[in-house]
């Protein structure tokens, strides 16, 4: 397809026809404020169970329990992405009937996968738990928390969907109007059944489920009152398209299997960190709340890139595929050299607003002090692969991901932290396999763009 037929079937698409850094940014900050708000989601939890019940309770909510659920949540919000892609890329080639099937087909893998992940989370945390070397003390909370939580899948899942839609066709806005209706609903029922019932972990858990499905339900009571629109949801609509639901998987697996891979070997490094004992453990989830500010912005910075790769793609604007990466990568680490600073100038503050216990503190400073300067080197990884991916590239993205990422960092979990059996040692395999895995991107990406120069000018 041609640049100038492309441009009067997009209309004023400000996507495909604007200036890229601008409308980047535009797409970015509502993104940046959703994630800003899913990280409250995830935080308010683990500072409420920190401050009003204890250090075991805070690595109950925020320590196995966690790395499983993103295990979990991963799989599925992988293949979100599938569906992200396909409905930008339908977008900007204006093929308005395929991005409704995507919409319905997308719900009913949304409920399908909600429903698997409640039975297996309920089922199975406890199996899981164990198999993490969970310490005795924080079993029986962290089971609960997790058969609580498990009840919020389908919820979890209907908004993840619907947010991936929404994004795909460009509207990073409305996702965001609903994760502050959750975080707001989340933030009220912690206190209330944490700090003034004293509930506890299934106070917390209860606050996060419940905020959950006002979210999904908002998302979805937005889609279904979009009359007319190719995004608009006919509840009697949904099911599974053959050819839609093949092209949502074949992006969305490798994806969801990307994500599964991080999260499996974050189950290995959470072994590792709960062999050094309960202090170690709360820190650890205290420093996994504090650099969660990092990758809400680097993850939307990424989901940015993908969607405005996919829709120029779609559109066959493919110079400003090139260009978009470019400015992109420059915008990523401007951000991620001040939040560097940030972390290195005020990490005491962010460590005290989790805990006060004096352990605690000690170790999550000299975590921080160790991981934050090592950003730097995650960048090319983010970038890159969210650009293939909104191109349609997912396979060769997943196998670098793999090998770079978790198999050598499970192999230097499995041979050098034996040997050298320290918390930096642990850290440490975190800056190797992003440095490589960063170096096999930047090479294959442009192989990638050499191989296709007779279609991308």
């Amino acid at each position: 397809m041609n640049d100038q037929n492309t441009q009067t079937r997009s209309g004023d698409n400000a996507i495909i026809t604007g200036v890229i850094w601008k409308q980047l940014m535009i797409f970015f900050f509502p993104l940046l404020a959703g994630t800003f708000f899913q990280f409250l989601y995830n935080t308010v939890d683990a500072i409420v169970v920190g401050q009003f019940v204890g250090k075991e309770a805070l690595s109950a909510v925020g320590g196995a329990p966690a790395t499983l659920i993103n295990v979990y949540i991963g799989i599925f919000t992988g293949i979100s992405t599938g569906a992200s892609v396909i409905v930008a890329q339908f977008c900007g080639a204006g093929r308005k009937a395929e991005v409704s099937k995507t919409v319905h087909t997308s719900m009913a893998i949304a409920l399908i996968g909600g429903v698997i992940l409640t039975v297996v989370m309920f089922f199975f945390s406890g199996i899981m738990l164990r198999a993490m070397s969970t310490p005795d003390e924080l079993m029986a909370q962290s089971v609960l928390y997790m058969q609580i939580f498990a009840l919020g899948m389908i919820g979890n899942m209907v908004y993840n969907f619907c947010a991936a839609i929404l994004r795909g066709a460009g509207n990073s806005r409305q996702p965001f109007y609903f994760l502050v209706a959750g975080t707001l609903t989340n933030i009220v029922l912690d206190l209330v059944m944490v700090a003034v019932l004293g509930w506890g972990v299934a106070g917390a858990a209860w606050a996060t489920i419940i905020s959950q499905y006002v979210s999904a339900i908002a998302a979805v009571v937005y889609l279904v009152n979009i009359k007319g629109d190719y995004l608009h949801l006919d509840l009697r609509r949904i099911r599974i398209d053959r050819d839609i639901f093949r092209k949502i998987m074949v992006i969305g697996i490798p994806s969801a299997l990307r994500s599964l891979m991080y999260s499996m070997t974050n189950v290995v490094i959470q072994a590792a960190i709960n062999g050094f004992g309960t202090d170690t453990v709360a820190a650890w989830t205290v420093w996994g709340k504090i650099d969660a500010l990092f990758w809400m912005i680097i993850n939307s910075l990424g989901v940015a890139v993908t969607t405005f790769i996919g829709q120029n793609y779609g559109a066959g604007k493919y110079a400003r595929v090139r260009k978009c990466l470019r400015q992109a990568l420059f915008i990523t680490t401007l951000f991620t050299l001040v939040m560097i600073m940030v972390f290195v100038t005020f990490g005491d503050t962010l460590i005290r607003i989790f805990t006060n216990d004096a352990g605690v503190i000690t170790i999550a400073t000299a975590i921080l002090d160790f991981m934050a300067p090592t950003f730097i080197t995650y960048i090319c990884i983010e970038i890159f692969a969210s650009a293939l991916q909104g191109m349609g590239d997912v396979l060769v993205p997943t196998i670098i991901t793999i090998v770079g990422v978790c198999v050598i960092r499970i192999a230097w979990l499995y041979t050098v932290v034996p040997l050298v059996h320290t918390l930096n040692s642990v850290m440490f395999s975190y800056p190797i396999s992003w440095i490589i895995s960063s170096a096999a991107f930047v090479i294959y990406y442009l192989w990638f763009i050499k191989k296709r120069k007779m279609t991308i000018r």
